[in-house]
């Protein structure tokens, strides 16, 4: 008996006689050991469709977890239309799009973000160290400036959201970045030691 299962013994539902239909209007209900056996019995599932649409274990295990994690508010909106695994798989795909989209996007965030503030800084052989070296640029900032830059740069808001989440104006947030431009390419390209 696995640790799920003999939590469930207490609600009277075993692996034998908790089927889906079941499983899932226990769930709704809020009865945590229902929702528990139902990830256990559909993870496999899930984590096989995750994998199958990114080709990374990695991936595969961010997919499936962001799945378990959405299925327990989703859980309640389900009306029970179809089958259960037909839901499921709808979800792991949308989840695993999510995921390939986040990613494009921060990978885009860094590319947009290294050319911008290193655009005329680096030699054009700029590897890993300059990359290192530019965070650790934008960490000697002041940090109002700094944080423009991050939410700017590194979360991809524009300057208005970036306002929003500072507590300031629009015009403010574009200042920052700007010093922010001309701060950095002069650390950058300062020699050590100076």
């Amino acid at each position: 008996m696995n640790r799920v299962t003999g939590i469930l013994d207490i609600s009277g539902l075993t692996d034998d006689t908790a089927d889906s239909s079941t499983l899932v209007a226990q769930a709704r209900a809020g009865n945590r050991s229902a929702f528990g056996l139902l990830i256990e019995q559909n993870y496999d599932f899930i984590h096989r469709i995750a994998w199958r649409w990114s080709g990374n274990r990695n991936d595969a295990e961010d997919i499936a977890q962001d799945v378990c994690i959405k299925l327990g508010s989703a859980i309640r909106q389900w009306r029970g239309e179809g089958h259960l695994r037909t839901w499921l798989y709808r979800m792991t795909l949308n989840a695993a799009r999510d995921h390939l989209r986040r990613h494009v996007r921060e990978k885009r965030k860094a590319e947009a973000y290294h050319r911008e503030l290193l655009s005329d800084a680096p030699p054009p052989d700029a590897g890993d160290d300059d990359v290192t070296a530019l965070w650790a640029a934008v960490k000697t900032l002041p940090d109002k400036t700094a944080d423009a830059v991050l939410l700017v740069y590194g979360e991809g808001l524009n300057h208005a959201h970036a306002a929003e989440v500072l507590d300031c104006a629009e015009a403010t947030v574009s200042w920052h970045i700007h010093d922010a431009k001309k701060r950095l390419k002069r650390i950058l390209r300062a020699p050590e030691g100076l």
